[in-house]
Formats: structure tokens, C-alpha cells, sequence
């Protein structure tokens, strides 16, 4: 088993939540976690952007929000039983990545519990567990072994995809299979990959015909019109990953055009030239903005109304170690779409 990482989602199953817009329950701690009070500004540039326009983090669970999401302190745990009724509220996070689900899969029951936190219109993105993305699995402490699971549907299906279609239900949003570093017996000769992939998501469209699927990769290598082929040919999106091991935003959507019109999906995971651990010393507690890109800002704004325009929804996930603060990060990103299309009128549906 991949052990979590420290700053994931912890289990859920804790002291009881506020329903959306609701009261706290009966014996609940009226003194919980709420959401920060947004400056009107923000409120503003909420109200502007498209209503398919999906901004939001990768997790909830960050004691430096104070301030930017939450209305009070508290760690990580209290925030990851708390916090998402609050997050839910501000007005520009429509969405939020629930990364946890690669370490070890989540039941109907607990992504259940997760859409009864936030309003209708919000909706999730999801990782797929690395028992059938990874080629390998690293017991905490114990070597790496190879991971007989790998691109296996039948774990994609039972322990994945269809738990988070019934738990999440409409509030539902890309089931991204984010592929680790392959190796070289796969990135030298592409083609492998692309084979295999193909008789993988074939079968995993096959269980679920209406589900938003998508695929995210760590090597470039395997960025060939072979790859997109099958992404296309199973109707399957293609995660755009900006990340440092990766061509820069335009170079991967260049690429994938190949797949034709569709929903953007995005992760802006790590700043170019950093390791996650690196990044994170750097940039905790998460509360400010440290190594802007303006660039790769630029480029998924421009995605996302071209993506808009064209009628299809867009998904862009932010992580604390893009620029140092995913909140803070979606409000940059925010300000460049509704630059990109200002305009009279309300903001496109």
C-alpha cells in the first residue's frame, strides 16, 4: 500500500458536520469551523465568472487557510472533518480534489458523506487509487514491489469509479487516473503504453458509459498521437499537468487537440524547477503567494475560455505547491479570465 501523504484529507468519519446553508446539529460545537468572510472584491469576481467554470483546490485541509477560506484556526484534522461545508461557501471554489482516494479507495459511503457537505453545483474531482495507475506500491518503510494490479478495470471499476459515482451522484466531476513515472521499459518504446492503455479505458468506459473520465501522466515521452488516439477513441479526456516533470500548458494542449472539443481538465500541481518536498518546505504554511507563474496563469485562462466558449465545462485544480497558496493561486487565475472576457452583461453560464 502507497502510505498518504501528511498533508492529505484524513478520514472523514469524526465528529458531525453542519449541512450546507443549514444549522449545526443537535450537540454540535457551535463555535466550528466557518467560512472567512470574503472581501467584496472577491465576491464581485465570483459572481463574474462562467457558471461551468470548475476553480478548486487539491484538498481542504491546510491550517494556513485562516483568513483566505476559513473563519477560525484549526488543524488538519479538525478542518478535514469540518472544514468542507466552509470551503463550499467561498465564492470562487466550485470544486476540490479528493487526492486520498490514490492512497487507498473511498466507499459509496464516504464520498456520499462528502456531497452532503457542499451545495448542488459543486463538484469533484477524484484520483484513482495507484493499485491500478502505479507500477509499482511502496509499503510505508518497506521496498518498492511490482504492482500486479497495474491497469487492471476490474479494480478501476470496483474500487474506484463506481463507489464515486454513487456516493457523489450529480455532484460528480472528472475521475482522473493520474499515471505515476512508468519507467523506461514503457516511455522507450510509447507505443507499449498506448496499447495497453487502450483495452484498460476501453473497458472502464465499457462499466461506466456517462462518467467524465480522464488520464494524467509523468512522462512526456509518452505524449505521441497513439496516446491520444485512445483517449480519444474512448472518449476519455486528457489531464492537463502542470508540473515540473512536464512540457509547459500550451505544449500539452497542442498535443491533445487531437482529442477534439471536450471538458478541460486540469491540475496545476508543482512550480517548475521544484520537488513536492522541496516546494512544500519552501511555500507551508500555505498562506501567501511565494513563486508566481504568470505564464502558465495566462495559458489556462486562455484554455478555459476557449474551453467556455465552445460550451463545454472546465475543471482546474490548484495545488499549494503551484505558487505557494492554492486559494490565493484561483483568485490570480480567476482575475485573468474575467480580464479575458469582460465585458456588459452577466457572466456566461
Amino acid at each position: 500500500m502507497v502510505p498518504p501523504p501528511t498533508d492529505s484529507q484524513f478520514d472523514l468519519f469524526g465528529d458531525p458536520i453542519r449541512p450546507p446553508g443549514g444549522r449545526p446539529a443537535r450537540g454540535h460545537d457551535r463555535a466550528g469551523i466557518g467560512a472567512a468572510v470574503p472581501d467584496e472584491s472577491l465576491v464581485a469576481l465570483g459572481e463574474r465568472l462562467p457558471g461551468r467554470l470548475y476553480l478548486g483546490t487539491s484538498s481542504w485541509s491546510f491550517p494556513g487557510w485562516t483568513g483566505l477560506v476559513y473563519d477560525r484556526a484549526g488543524d488538519a484534522s479538525r478542518l478535514s472533518r469540518e472544514g468542507l461545508v466552509a470551503y463550499g461557501r467561498h465564492p470562487l471554489l466550485r470544486s476540490v480534489g479528493i487526492d486520498r482516494s490514490f492512497y487507498a479507495p473511498l466507499t459509496a459511503a464516504q464520498y456520499a458523506r462528502h456531497a452532503a457537505q457542499v451545495p448542488e453545483t459543486f463538484r469533484f474531482l477524484v484520483k484513482a487509487p495507484a493499485a491500478c495507475t502505479s507500477i509499482v506500491l511502496r509499503g510505508e518503510g518497506g521496498p518498492a514491489v511490482a504492482n500486479e494490479g497495474f491497469l487492471d478495470e476490474r479494480i478501476a471499476l470496483e474500487q474506484f469509479v463506481w463507489p464515486a459515482l454513487e456516493g457523489l451522484g450529480a455532484r460528480a466531476g472528472p475521475l482522473v487516473f493520474q499515471f505515476s513515472p512508468l519507467g523506461r521499459a514503457w516511455t522507450r518504446v510509447p507505443q507499449r503504453f498506448a496499447d495497453a492503455l487502450h483495452g484498460f479505458l476501453a473497458a472502464v468506459r465499457a462499466g461506466a458509459p456517462e462518467a467524465l473520465l480522464a488520464v494524467e501522466v509523468r512522462d512526456p515521452e509518452v505524449l505521441v498521437e497513439p496516446f491520444f488516439q485512445v483517449l480519444a477513441g474512448c472518449a476519455v479526456r486528457y489531464c492537463i499537468g502542470v508540473h515540473a516533470r512536464m512540457p509547459a500548458v500550451q505544449a500539452q494542449a497542442a498535443r491533445a487537440a487531437i482529442t477534439g472539443p471536450g471538458p478541460l481538465v486540469v491540475r496545476w500541481n508543482l512550480h517548475s524547477g521544484f520537488g513536492y518536498e522541496e516546494a512544500k518546505a519552501r511555500y507551508e504554511p500555505f498562506d501567501r503567494l511565494v513563486d508566481e507563474d504568470p505564464e502558465a496563469r495566462q495559458a489556462l485562462a486562455r484554455l478555459a475560455v476557449s474551453t467556455l466558449a465552445g460550451g463545454q465545462p472546465a475543471w482546474i485544480i490548484a495545488n499549494n505547491k503551484a505558487e505557494g497558496s492554492a486559494p490565493l493561486t484561483l483568485r490570480r487565475l480567476a482575475e485573468a479570465v474575467r480580464d479575458l472576457t469582460s465585458g456588459p452583461g452577466p457572466a456566461p453560464a
